[in-house]
């Protein structure tokens, strides 16, 4: 039976939605007194694992869902071996640069060498700073990243950035933008070469819906 990795939070109501639309119904996971983890469709045809964003594409990688639903930044993060199948134009948002609104510096370049920045999106931030050649710490933060600035702890964050009303309710601005991000539809490489359980069926039944709800 084909399985499908659906991430916990803000991509969740709009990838339900993306499958509905293709006759596959997993909207049991928005019942807020559903506790399971794992749901059938009604159909028979399939079934969803809900787990942490960051999760889904180990889920994937490691063949225990076929299909995954899943933010470009945990890709670019995690750096799975998955099959990258299609771009699937909601949850936009972007991995910024942030540092204090009365903070001096305006560009990345301006921050000094050897200073402190605090991300979850570790590895992103290290190779954005390589690529810059210069030579910062990154301090792994996974709670409120905003609090590094505030608190002093850092000069500069990166984290992502959808409104940007976190950021100014804290009194932080953007001041670069690593990469934009919007959900993406991902599979298991190997079952995706040998269309296990049709899924080269679902991809394209998935991608062609995603641009009709877009246009």
């Amino acid at each position: 039976m084909l399985t499908v990795a659906l991430p916990k939070g803000a991509l969740l109501n709009d990838s339900i939605k993306l499958l509905q639309s293709v006759g596959l119904d997993f909207s049991g996971f928005l019942d807020k007194s559903n506790r399971q983890l794992q749901i059938q469709d009604p159909t028979g045809t399939a079934k969803a694992l809900l787990v942490r964003a960051h999760d889904v594409p180990v889920y994937v990688e490691y063949g225990q869902a076929q299909l995954g639903i899943v933010g470009y930044d945990v890709l670019r993060e995690k750096t799975s071996q998955v099959a990258h199948l299609a771009d699937l134009e909601f949850g936009k948002c972007r991995l910024s640069v942030a540092v204090r609104d009365s903070s001096p510096y305006r560009r990345s370049l301006e921050l000094p060498p050897h200073g402190r920045v605090a991300s979850k999106f570790v590895h992103c931030a290290r190779e954005y700073f390589n690529n810059l050649d210069l030579p910062v710490e990154i301090i792994p933060l996974y709670g409120s990243v905003e609090l590094g600035p505030i608190t002093g702890m850092s000069e500069a964050i990166v984290d992502l950035v959808s409104t940007g009303r976190t950021l100014k309710e804290n009194g932080l601005i953007e001041i670069d933008t690593l990469f934009e991000s919007t959900a993406r539809l991902i599979a298991h490489p190997l079952s995706y070469r040998l269309n296990t359980y049709g899924l080269s069926h679902w991809a394209e039944q998935l991608h062609s819906s995603t641009v009709a709800l877009v246009n």
